[in-house]
């Protein structure tokens, strides 16, 4: 039973920063890509920022150079550190995990609620 719950979203100024959380259940990090996904009002979620289990990280272009992407193995849980953040960065951000078998089933994986993040112009 899998179980990804979001936190850290808030409203920031443009220019500040934010510390997003994932705490994951049921799953084992050395089995799964993790990843930050968001979701616009009127537009499609799109990756932000993923890692695998060898540390291998990727991001969007848009957030290349500002944000960071880090796992704490002990507890489950990865972060998304945003900074220099833009009002265009104003979005639901989604935790995702990916097995292998996902991949090789084609299927997204496990999603968590959301957390909001609003930056302000």
């Amino acid at each position: 039973q899998v179980q990804l719950v979001e936190s850290g979203g808030g409203l920031v100024q443009a220019g500040g920063s934010l510390r997003l959380s994932c705490v994951a259940s049921g799953i084992i990090f050395s089995q799964n890509i993790m990843g930050w996904y968001r979701q616009a009002p009127g537009k499609q979620r799109e990756l932000v920022a993923s890692m695998s289990s060898g540390g291998g990280t990727n991001f969007a272009d848009s957030v290349k150079g500002r944000f960071t992407i880090s796992r704490d193995t002990a507890n489950n849980t990865v972060y998304l550190q945003m900074n220099s953040l833009k009002p265009e960065d104003t979005a639901v951000y989604y935790c995702n995990a990916r097995s292998v078998l996902d991949i090789v089933r084609g299927l997204a994986g496990s999603w968590g609620q959301g957390t909001q993040v609003t930056v302000s112009s």
